[in-house]
């Protein structure tokens, strides 16, 4: 049994199931500290409950990614010990800065804000928010930086035998971080901008009480996914010169074409059904128009699709290098049978699988249920 297209399957399995989480949490947190601060700055009650709402539906999506990236983790030291070998002088030190600084940090201030509610001032409550905003974005820099070194190894070179580490801040200023950093934040809006709308949706199509309240949610979360769909289609396509500079021939590579061909034709969609919900938005027009409230919900799962194809582009078109052009993802395999990588491989699926699904069950119920009648300062 070889061991390798085992592995390979595994790791892009459990980062694919990591990533939709990360995707919906970088887009939430930024929705709901945008309410937040237009509910502190208004002091409006309505905005308050949007706030305990959609942050409920935040920290239950965050608490379960959390466990996905550690297992993912736990991968480079079981199965792909090459990488660590060879380059995790320079590839593991944006890692271990992502999860001590910005992992850690933005656990702590997420912990302060859930917790905080009614015991601090509005305005050091909303800062604390805004914090855990910036460390979430902050660790999805690092981890980006440390997967563009992999698609182009700048800042380094190969003495005896394994990578040193040049120049730092070589790694910020990789090409192949520079558009792929904004689509993959963009990205993030369009996902969140797509579940507030979708969720919103739903409540009108079961002819809500709450009117106000999802009225102006459907507003923030079409705007939202307008914004994001710009950016992605914007930066998508900036990157493809970019990708032609440190990666020739990537985007030709008939293993990449149908992944890209789905992520190009949903990027197109989100942006032209944003932008209709957008015009829409005018005298509640969306609202009224029964059909497109129905064609929200499902639409919910599109950036998700997206998502999976873009990461799938990004890292088969990179084979056979693991690092490119310095070490194939043949020599970066752990001297592991394949009968061993199958059994973890199975086991973290089903784990990623029972995550997933207890994930969109609460996210699913919790949604259905919509806010509390009961005061704001109860808590998160």
């Amino acid at each position: 049994m070889d061991p390798l297209p085992i592995a390979r399957l595994q790791f892009a399995t459990t980062t694919s199931f990591h990533f939709l989480f990360v995707l919906l949490t970088l887009g939430l947190v930024t929705v709901v500290a945008i309410i937040q601060t237009r509910a502190t700055l208004r002091d409006s009650e309505q905005l308050h409950r949007m706030t305990v709402f959609w942050g409920r539906l935040y920290v239950v999506n965050y608490a379960l990614g959390i466990v996905t990236g550690i297992v993912m983790e736990f991968q480079f030291g079981m199965t792909w010990t090459g990488l660590s070998a060879f380059a995790g002088d320079v590839f593991g030190a944006p890692l271990a800065i992502e999860t001590l600084v910005a992992f850690f940090l933005e656990s702590t201030f997420l912990g302060l804000w859930i917790f905080g509610r009614g015991r601090m001032s509005k305005w050091l409550h909303l800062t604390v928010l805004w914090l855990v905003t910036l460390t979430a974005y902050a660790s999805a820099l690092f981890i980006m930086v440390a997967n563009s070194f992999l698609q182009n190894p700048v800042g380094s070179r190969v003495e005896n035998g394994v990578l040193r580490l040049d120049d730092f801040g070589a790694l910020f200023t990789n090409p192949a971080l520079a558009a792929s950093l904004p689509h993959l934040l963009g990205g993030a809006l369009m996902t969140g901008g797509f579940f507030v709308a979708g969720v919103s949706a739903y409540h009108f199509l079961k002819r809500t009480t709450e009117v106000g309240f999802f009225r102006r949610s459907l507003r923030i979360g079409v705007v939202t996914a307008l914004i994001g769909s710009i950016v992605v289609v914007n930066q998508g396509f900036a990157q493809f010169g970019e990708i032609a500079g440190y990666q020739p021939g990537k985007l030709e590579n008939s293993a990449v074409g149908l992944p890209l061909g789905i992520m190009i034709m949903i990027g197109f969609f989100g942006l032209l059904a944003s932008l209709l919900g957008t015009l829409l938005l005018v005298r509640d027009l969306l609202i009224r128009a029964r059909p497109l409230l129905v064609l929200m919900v499902p639409g919910i799962a599109l950036p998700f699709i997206a998502a999976i194809c873009g990461w799938l582009v990004r890292e088969i078109g990179r084979q056979p290098w693991l690092v490119w052009g310095k070490l194939r993802t043949t020599d970066a395999l752990a001297d592991v049978s394949g009968g061993q990588i199958l059994f973890s491989f199975i086991a973290f699926t089903l784990l990623f699988a029972v995550l997933a699904i207890a994930d969109w069950v609460l996210l699913a119920r919790l949604a259905r249920r919509g806010p509390d009648t009961a005061t704001v300062l109860s808590g998160v």
